[in-house]
Formats: structure tokens, C-alpha cells, sequence
């Protein structure tokens, strides 16, 4: 995974990720654009001391996996209708970066540890991080 400046969430976004219900998880492959999801939760259960990363337990996501290979951009759109928005409640939050699945290493082993179902992680650093709605 690529250096660069370090993005880390804060602010707002901080607030939407740590109440997010839902993750979408966007990648692009051969077949153009795959969406994938998780919940919050589960985000939040892996979270890591380690300055612009996110780590998701990734189960299947195998299609996800074959696209990173390939092209390792992704992006994450989170909302929560708990945070307040520019004229109502609601906001949400797009978290740009690059990702890959890994089976080994602490970041899987952090995975597996929580949930018996992972086959690994979903790691992703962050670039790029910016408000919706």
C-alpha cells in the first residue's frame, strides 16, 4: 500500500463512523463497478490504533478481492440519520482510499480473532475523506 499523507477521520465524519449502521464498500474490476457491504459494528470491532486505516472483516468478498488486485482504489459511503446535516439530521461520509485483502498477518489475525467467520481483512488507507448529504 502506497505513503502519503496520513488522512485520518475526525470531526464529523468521526461522529457518522461511530454511528453508522451500514458500510458500502465500492471497487471497479473488468466487469466495471461491485458493491459490497458490511455493518458498522463490525468496523468498529476492528478498530486500530494505526493512523489512516480501516480494517473490515472481510468473509467472502471474493469479487472485491479480484478487483483490488487489480485496481486497488475504493471507496466507503457511510450515513447515520443520528448525525445532524447541513439543514437536517442526517449526513453521511465518502472515505476514498486504497485497499486490499489479506489472509495473514495482524490485521487478519485481528479479523479472525473477533469474528470466526473471516477468512481475513479488508484493509484500507484512507486518502481522501469528504461529507455527503
Amino acid at each position: 500500500m502506497g505513503e502519503g499523507n496520513i488522512v485520518q477521520i475526525e470531526g464529523t465524519c468521526k461522529e457518522i463512523l461511530d454511528k453508522t449502521e451500514w458500510v458500502a464498500i465500492a471497487t471497479c474490476g473488468d466487469s466495471g463497478p461491485h458493491l459490497v457491504a458490511t455493518w458498522g459494528g463490525y468496523m468498529r470491532a476492528l478498530k486500530t490504533e494505526d493512523s489512516g486505516i480501516l480494517v473490515i472483516p472481510a468473509g467472502f468478498y471474493n469479487v472485491t478481492e479480484e478487483n483490488l488486485k487489480k485496481n486497488p482504489q475504493v471507496e466507503l459511503l457511510i450515513a447515520s440519520k443520528k448525525v445532524q446535516g447541513t439543514n437536517t439530521l442526517g449526513q453521511g461520509c465518502c472515505i476514498s482510499g486504497k485497499g486490499e485483502v489479506q489472509t495473514s498477518g495482524k490485521y487478519a489475525d485481528l479479523a479472525k480473532s473477533k469474528f470466526s467467520w473471516a477468512r481475513g481483512a479488508l484493509v484500507i488507507t484512507m486518502d481522501k475523506i469528504n461529507t455527503q448529504l
